[in-house]
């Protein structure tokens, strides 16, 4: 019973292991060696799916004596085919995981930076409270996918960022890329800003109170009191913030963004493969969840305090004070 742990934390780490280096040698070999001329060439595969496939047919139709009895081996000319289709298209997925990652990092970031005034206003007041309101009721309930169409073809976004010379060119994205950053950054500012106003709301009044007390304003004792520990319990909020953004970023596809599964859904609509496609699909977003959900558990864990920001230190200082 006890190596089952041990186990699961070792298949757990093979699996990071895999996946990562898939994805950091792919990104690697089409940006770095590609243009000096070393490895397969930008978007080339590593293997030929060539000898998967012969494996593949030697075994379709095939039957196997197992005893007395003939069983039918196609299931493993179905994995045959899997695998070799996953060589196939694996630097066309790693290329929209960059993507995908890149504009969900960035829009989180951004919205994040955009969400905190927008809590702090609503929770403390002041002029603009409405508006705060306002803007997070009027974005939460509209739908993402209407936004991004409003930004794209609503709008002159696409136009203008169209007559900059640097955007599409090298390592700049395309037009589209940006005014996905643009949807998601409004959007998941919104959502956040709901978090950290919960968050912040969680934080007791004294605390703000006792930094008015020994000579802080009160915007001072809100930055350097309050939000501290209003980051540290809206962490859990703001991995789920996380998760949605990674798979929500699809519906950056529907705007041209050749993210995930925007190349996943050219790759099946041309082989006709849609459920191996969708498959490997499903596990890049699998992967791509798991390791954000493991960074934000592990940053909560990094910044909790007794009493603060995660479930272990309240526990601790539960447990201490009784």
């Amino acid at each position: 019973m006890t190596d089952r742990p041990d186990l699961g934390r070792l298949l757990t780490i093979v699996a990071a292991v895999a996946f990562w280096g898939w994805l950091l040698s792919r990104w690697a070999t089409d940006w770095l060696l590609a243009p000096l001329g070393i490895g397969p060439g930008r978007g080339e595969n590593y293997l030929s799916p060539a000898p998967l496939e012969d494996a593949a047919g030697t075994f379709e139709g095939t039957a196997a004596a197992v005893g007395p009895l003939r069983v039918r081996v196609d299931p493993i000319a179905t994995v045959l085919d899997g695998a070799a289709l996953a060589v196939e298209v694996a630097p066309v997925l790693a290329d929209g995981a960059w993507h995908t990652i890149v504009l969900t990092a960035v829009s989180l970031l951004l919205g994040l930076a955009i969400a905190v005034p927008l809590a702090v206003v609503r929770v403390y007041g002041g002029p603009f409270a409405w508006f705060a309101l306002l803007y997070t009721e009027l974005i939460r309930g509209t739908p993402l996918l209407a936004q991004l169409f409003v930004l794209y073809y609503g709008l002159d976004l696409a136009v203008w960022l169209n007559d900059v010379d640097v955007v599409g060119r090298g390592f700049v994205p395309e037009y589209a890329f940006w005014i996905a950053i643009i949807g998601f950054t409004i959007n998941g500012s919104a959502y956040q800003a709901e978090y950290i106003r919960g968050a912040l709301e969680s934080v007791d009044e004294g605390q703000l109170t006792a930094a008015r007390a020994v000579g802080l304003s009160k915007s001072e004792g809100i930055r350097y009191v309050v939000l501290p520990q209003t980051l540290r319990y809206a962490i859990p909020a703001w991995t789920n913030e996380l998760v949605y953004l990674i798979k929500y970023s699809s519906l950056a596809g529907f705007i041209t963004v050749p993210e995930l599964y925007y190349r996943a859904s050219r790759i099946a609509s041309t082989t006709l493969e849609y459920t191996p496609v969708f498959t490997l699909l499903a596990l890049v977003y699998i992967g791509l969840v798991l390791t954000a959900t493991d960074a934000m558990g592990r940053l909560e864990r990094r910044v909790a305090v007794p009493g603060l920001g995660g479930g272990e230190g309240r526990q601790q200082a539960r447990t201490e004070g009784e």
